[in-house]
């Protein structure tokens, strides 16, 4: 449902046809019709508050304008996908994840610059969906994504991550006539069961990746 081509510092992901895609993306937010979604991978240190980042995001996207379009500080290498399938109706995902500046949710801790860190995540389902029904199946996604963000038990501050400041989210089907996307559904557990278990996997890695760092550090 979701090839993926890794070409640093890009990380590629085609859809199998053209679908109507609903995001908060950096670029081509809102709801656009495409078959790509592209990930940009940039260091924190360029990432300074005087950088005009939208302008610079856009002008990278010109190899691809009408895609959508994500930034992540985290190494696209590290993206993970994950498929599931439920009653005869698929659902894919790819994400890419970073818990640096993980939050819990309603309790903001002090930002920092040197606190990137972000989750981006593209689902896709063959489901037909009207608009509200979309709108309900990305609400999915951001459940699935706090579960697997939680599984990962990460304690803050401010209580357990739920998330980090700068998620985003994009839901990918077909127009339809499908009404409901919610728990109950089927086009709803196969979404929610395939970010789940990505998100589940990337956080552990990331968990393992700051382990190993602070070792590093610590013998070094």
């Amino acid at each position: 449902m979701i090839a993926v081509t890794l070409d640093r510092p890009w990380l590629i992901a085609r859809l199998s046809q053209p679908m109507r895609i609903l995001s908060h993306a950096p670029y081509g937010a809102g709801y656009r019709t495409t078959d790509t979604v592209l990930w940009r991978e940039v260091r924190n240190a360029d990432l300074t508050p005087d950088f005009a980042v939208e302008d610079w995001f856009a002008g990278q996207m010109a190899r691809a304008p009408g895609a959508v379009g994500m930034l992540t500080s985290r190494d696209v290498g590290t993206w993970r996908q994950a498929q599931a399938e439920v009653e005869g109706i698929r659902a894919g995902c790819v994400v890419t994840l970073g818990l640096s500046n993980a939050e819990s949710v309603g309790r903001r801790l002090p930002w920092h610059s040197a606190d990137y860190g972000t989750i981006n995540i593209l689902a896709a389902t063959d489901a037909g969906l009207t608009e509200a029904a979309q709108l309900e199946a990305l609400t999915i996604a951001v459940q699935a994504r706090t579960a697997g963000v939680m599984a990962a038990g990460l304690a803050l501050a401010t209580g357990q991550a739920t998330g980090t400041g700068t998620d985003c989210l994009a839901l990918a089907c077909m127009p339809g006539q499908g009404r409901y996307a919610g728990l109950h559904t089927a086009v709803g557990e196969a979404i929610g069961a395939c970010v789940r278990q990505a998100v589940e996997e990337a956080a552990a890695d990331w968990v393992a990746w700051r382990d190993a760092e602070r070792a590093r550090r610590a013998g070094g």
